[in-house]
Order: structure tokens, then sequence, then C-alpha cells
């Protein structure tokens, strides 16, 4: 149950089986959740609006993780993804130019949000704080080859810069400030958006899925579940999918929020309901039966029901 020996070639089959071209570009974010004493380092593989675990470590203290463990991890995933083009994304804690400098001579790409405190200097000018820029509600930059943090003159690299407009009367607090080697602000801007998979890769697997966060297992034991429940999950999201594929999830998922007539289900969370559904119509044939006396229209839907269960158990 290693995961380097056993998940690396469980995933190298995942992106054969999923068809992933090679010499494309894929986005791995990095990222940590925490709970109790838990400090859990994870990399993941952006895929269709999902994350899947690529790579993780368990941090032996709680806090930020340090620069020559983010390297580590890291090495690990681009390793496993060596054929294709990759983009980095992290949030500010990842924020290092030292990281940044290090992911380019790997010639992999980087998106990492910056502080409003780090200065730029664009075209020999004056060192300014991003926090100066003033950005504001709906606006943006772009700065193209310049040099970043005053100490360590990393450069020449890109930054940009975004505020989100108000929208229904909300705006973000903040903007986003990003180094990044892309050439252009809205490829920057949509490859970070893409960060954001990882915080529902991160729910999925604990309140909202698997509830890892209430498991008591400790060593060895703990990262053994980890890699099963990555497992199910890539298997659960693969499989809801097909399934939202095949037009199969109004069966199987039904809007939750009173007066919404749109799903607006995840995969993981299709293909993980698919499984209780499928099997749980054979435990109520007699109620089934009774309701169809009731009502005689309702049989054209029953069997179309049905067509669906076969489909899904089909998937499955």
């Amino acid at each position: 149950m290693d995961v380097t020996q056993l998940w690396l070639g469980v995933f190298a089959l995942f992106l054969s089986r999923q068809k992933v071209a090679t010499d494309s570009t894929v986005y791995v974010a990095i990222d940590r959740t925490t709970w109790g004493n838990i400090n859990l380092l994870v990399v993941s593989f952006i895929w269709r609006k999902r994350a899947i675990p690529l790579y993780w470590k368990r941090l032996k203290k709680l806090g930020n993780s340090n620069l020559p463990t983010q390297k580590t991890v890291l090495k690990v995933a681009l390793s496993a993804l060596s054929d294709y083009k990759v983009v980095v994304l992290g949030d500010r804690e990842f924020c290092s130019v030292t990281l940044a400098r290090w992911l380019g001579e790997k010639k992999a790409y980087f998106c990492l949000r910056q502080k409003k405190s780090t200065h730029i200097q664009p075209d020999d000018e004056n060192w300014t704080a991003l926090g100066d820029l003033g950005l504001t509600p709906g606006t943006s930059c772009f700065f193209n080859q310049i040099t970043v943090t005053e100490s360590k003159g990393f450069g020449p690299v890109q930054v940009a810069g975004k505020w989100k407009r108000r929208y229904n009367g909300f705006a973000p607090e903040e903007p986003w400030f990003i180094l990044t080697n892309l050439d252009s602000l809205d490829a920057a801007i949509l490859a970070y958006q893409k960060r954001f998979s990882i915080e529902e890769l991160f729910r999925d697997l604990k309140l909202g899925g698997y509830c890892l966060e209430k498991t008591r297992v400790e060593g060895k034991r703990f990262m053994t579940m980890v890699l099963l429940i990555a497992i199910a999950y890539t298997c659960a999201t693969t499989q809801g999918q097909r399934l939202k594929q095949k037009a199969l999830q109004k069966y199987i998922a039904r809007p939750e929020a009173i007066g919404r007539t749109h799903r607006r289900h995840s995969a993981f969370h299709i293909g993980l309901t698919a499984y209780r559904w499928a099997p749980c119509w054979q435990c109520c044939q007699r109620q089934i039966q009774a309701l169809l006396r009731l009502d005689r229209n309702k049989i054209e839907y029953h069997l179309r029901g049905l067509r669906a269960i076969e489909a899904v158990l089909a998937t499955l």
C-alpha cells in the first residue's frame, strides 16, 4: 500500500483510460488541508473541473509547508506528468519566487498567487508594492517581463492582476496578483481559476463525502486510508462523468435546493450516489406496484426509470 509504487501506477492507468493527449497542457494544484493534528499537503491533477489526487504527504507539524517539502511533492508530480506541459497552480502559501524559479528550471509553467506586499519593478522604474497599483473591482493589469521582489530580484517574469467586478452587490475583498510565466492576462486568470477544484476535492474527501476527518487511525494506517480513498474517489468521479454524459444524472440525483430546476451535482456525487440508488429499487417493489395501481399514467415514467437503472448498472 505504498503511494509511490501503487498509486502512481493507478494514476498512469487513469491518464491512459481518459486519453489525455501526450504533450497537451495539463494543470496541477498544490494545497494543504488540516483538521485536528493532521496536516496533509496534496498535489492534484485538474480534470474536467474536478481534482484527482496525484501525490500527498502528511506534514510533521501544523502550519505552512516549507520549500523543500513543496519541491519534494511537486517533483513526484512533474515526473508522473513528464509527457505533458504542466501548469502548477498555488495560492499565497506557495508564493515563493524561489519555488517559481525552480519550476521554471524544471520546464514547468506556474501561476502562483502573490501577497499584496510583494514588490515589482516594471521597466526599470521604482519598486512598487502590488497593493499600491490601485486596482478596483472590475479592473485588471498585466506586467510583462518585469522583476519581482527587491531582495531576490527574480525575473524577467509576468505578473497578472485582476479584481473581479461586483456581481449582485458582492465583490471579492481583494484582487488576485499572480506570478506567472504564461504570456497573457487571460491565460493566467483562466489557469488560476482551475485551482479552486482542489478545494472541492478537500470537501469531498472530508465532510462532503468520505468523512476522512473522523478517522482515528495514525501513521502508516492513516496514509493507507488516504490511498484507499484516493482510489475510491477517482473511480466514483470517472463513473459519475460517464453517467452524466449518458444523461442519467436526473434519475440518480434530484435538485436539493427549493425552487431550483437544474441540477448542480458534481461527477463525484453522481458516481457515489449511483452505487446506493441502483440496487435499492429491488427492496421496494411492493410499494412501487401499489403506487402504480393508484395512478396508471405513471407506468410510462416507471418503465423509463427501469431502463435508466439498466443503463446505470451497465456503467458501474
